[in-house]
């Protein structure tokens, strides 16, 4: 009776040995995702419905409804940056006619919600779809591209590459600041072979990595020489200039 006593005692000892690593790596996850970067008061603003935008929670994130009815990019946030952020420039976006479908992500990371978008086109009715994101968003929007290409017609890189080819079917935009210290040059240029062959690249000068967001400073990365605001808005230019070009290009097919 000694001896199966003693292996009772020992029973638990070795569960929670064995449970130990498990807990230490869950706590060491949710304490690094619990950091984040918030969205400052600029963007919080830019959530209010007007006029011009209607800004409404979803299932899947937000929808900044503007004046179209054809087209809408739906928008993946950078890792551990809070979705909101990116409201003044996704806003601004809707305002000149593309709509735009912001994605909330697990722990905000999209490496956990690349296929965040299906569900985003299941509840959601256009004639045009774009994709694309900032960061690790950008990375994972262009992952799910590279599957689903004929469910877009474009996808938009902001400070962000793809890791697989993608085909010559789908436009790309490639946009990131001249300051920007977080994003690898050296992955980004060795990924351009997984760009289509004639993809479009825009260097915004004096823009930085955080810049398109508004969410303050990032660590590791440069400062700015023009305000996040101007970095936003030359963004959006270049995202409606190179969408309305190939609607262009389209009809006139």
């Amino acid at each position: 009776m000694m001896k199966a006593d003693k292996k009772k005692r020992k029973l638990p000892i070795k569960i929670l040995a064995a449970a130990l690593p498990v807990c230490l790596i869950a706590g060491m996850f949710f304490a690094y995702t619990s950091t984040y970067y918030r969205a400052d008061d600029t963007a919080q603003a830019a959530l209010m419905t007007d006029d011009k935008v209607t800004v409404g929670r979803t299932d899947y994130g937000y929808l900044f409804d503007g004046p179209s009815e054809t087209d809408a990019l739906i928008f993946y946030p950078g890792g551990k940056v809070e979705e909101t952020a990116y409201a003044p420039m996704l806003r601004s976006l809707a305002e000149g006619g593309v709509d735009v479908c912001l994605v909330k992500m697990p722990f905000r990371l999209a490496v956990f919600g690349k296929d965040k978008a299906e569900s985003v086109i299941s509840e959601t009715e256009y004639e045009r779809y774009y994709i694309g994101g900032h960061s690790l968003g950008g990375v994972m929007a262009s992952s799910f591209a590279e599957g689903n290409s004929d469910k877009f017609r474009g996808v938009i890189f902001c400070a962000a590459y793809p890791i697989g080819k993608l085909p010559d079917g789908l436009f790309c935009l490639s946009v990131y600041g001249s300051n920007d210290g977080v994003l690898n040059m050296d992955k980004y240029e060795d990924a351009k072979i997984y760009f289509p062959h004639d993809f479009t690249e825009v260097v915004i000068e004096g823009g930085n990595h955080a810049g398109f967001g508004s969410y303050g400073a990032q660590e590791g990365d440069l400062d700015g020489e023009i305000t996040a605001l101007k970095q936003q808005e030359q963004t959006v230019g270049e995202i409606l200039s190179k969408i309305n070009s190939e609607k262009n290009a389209t009809a006139e097919e």
